[in-house]
């Protein structure tokens, strides 16, 4: 039931926006979606599935971004900007995101723990959503080790490859930076470029 897990995300997404998450309500989140609050519990479990499967999902989004990002035209220092700029917007924009990059989970948010739980759900997706979610330094990695193997392709010499690894990491790190403390004029894009200057990227 794909179409109904969907728009039973967003409704839970958009009802988290109006209200803390301790007083969203199931029975709200199924209306909103227009569907049965049985129909909520057996795609979920429970509402504490409902918000693991509701930051899963902005996990895998803010992930995308990072795959759209590293692949758009340009040289390596332009794809590390883009992603540092995807980064810091992304987590302005979205305060899952914010609290899933930075590990900073305030009491208007769900606070699903990062490690796996026992599911027993038959939906793959919920089994996927009730699997250890990342960490601020998870993020850290996975984004790296994206950008390495985009930006380093095939037949990149190993010393060559760690010297990439550490500015794709640098940039990963700059952008974490400047979405707690955000930066004056010229941004991210400015601090990623000058730091990049004397990068081997």
């Amino acid at each position: 039931m794909p179409a109904a897990r969907e728009s039973l995300l967003d409704a839970a997404y958009t009802a988290l926006a109006r209200r803390p998450w301790a007083a969203v309500r199931m029975v709200d989140v199924a209306a909103a979606a227009g569907v049965s609050r049985q129909t909520l519990y057996n795609e979920f479990g429970s509402k504490e599935g409902l918000a693991r499967a509701l930051v899963r999902r902005e996990a895998d989004g803010y992930l995308a971004g990072v795959e759209r990002a590293l692949v758009t035209h340009g040289d390596a220092r332009d794809r590390l900007t883009a992603t540092a700029e995807w980064t810091t917007s992304a987590a302005r924009d979205n305060t899952l995101v914010r609290a899933l990059l930075t590990g900073c989970w305030s009491e208007q948010l769900p606070s699903p723990t990062l490690s796996a739980v026992p599911s027993s759900s038959a939906v793959p997706a919920q089994r996927r959503a009730d699997g250890p979610l990342p960490s601020p330094g998870d993020f850290v990695a996975l984004v790296r080790d994206r950008a390495v193997t985009v930006l380093g392709g095939p037949g990149v010499p190993q010393a060559d490859g760690a010297d990439l690894a550490r500015s794709c990491e640098l940039v990963v790190r700059l952008a974490l930076s400047c979405v707690a403390a955000p930066p004056g004029e010229g941004g991210v894009v400015d601090l990623v470029r000058g730091a990049l200057h004397r990068q081997p990227v």
